[in-house]
């Protein structure tokens, strides 16, 4: 069964269409939440509280195409996850520190897998972690971010450039610890 044919059924009650949706964006969702909230269990919260909004607010939803609907479901799940944040008081602006930026070795990324790179973000603090995710990987402007996370824009740029500051050192750690253990 397709998308739109799920969408209608869920907008009509059907419980089976909506374990089809939930089945279908689950694993993805659910990814998305742990870019957020660090703690698995509370990520699964999250991801439950986003798909209870998610077809709560189903008859508002106009579908145009499989790829607005995921777009729909993700953005429930990122503004589910800044809530959690708050609502926990978990999400803390870092405070800036005058440390000297890491030069990276071109190659380095290429060594390491996504695996390796998510576990790299998942060390940031929490405010340069959603900073850095919603910038880099959500592809939100610096205004947006600020108006999610009521801060300044100048908070947000200074938190994305401490989170790449971060995690270029955590990278050149990475690097001096694999070269020495692949030197034994």
């Amino acid at each position: 069964m397709n998308l739109r044919q799920l969408i209608r059924e869920c907008k009509q009650g059907s419980v089976a269409a909506q374990k089809c949706l939930f089945d279908h964006f689950a694993e993805s969702m659910m990814m998305v939440c742990c870019r957020y909230v660090k703690n698995e269990q509370d990520a699964e919260e999250v991801l439950l509280d986003g798909f209870y909004k998610f077809f709560k607010n189903m008859g508002a939803f106009q579908y145009q195409g499989d790829g607005a609907l995921f777009l729909w479901v993700k953005k429930i799940m990122i503004n589910e996850s800044l809530m959690f944040l708050r609502k926990k008081k978990i999400f803390l602006v870092s405070v800036e520190t005058n440390e000297e930026e890491a030069r990276v070795p071109g190659d380095l990324l290429d060594k390491l897998s996504a695996g390796e790179i998510y576990k790299l973000i998942m060390q940031l603090p929490v405010g340069y972690r959603t900073v850095f995710n919603l910038y880099s990987i959500e592809g939100f402007g610096h205004k947006e971010i600020a108006e999610m996370l009521n801060i300044t824009e100048g908070t947000s740029k200074s938190q994305l450039s401490k989170a790449k500051q971060l995690l270029q050192k955590m990278l050149l750690q990475q690097s001096e610890e694999y070269g020495s253990r692949k030197i034994k």
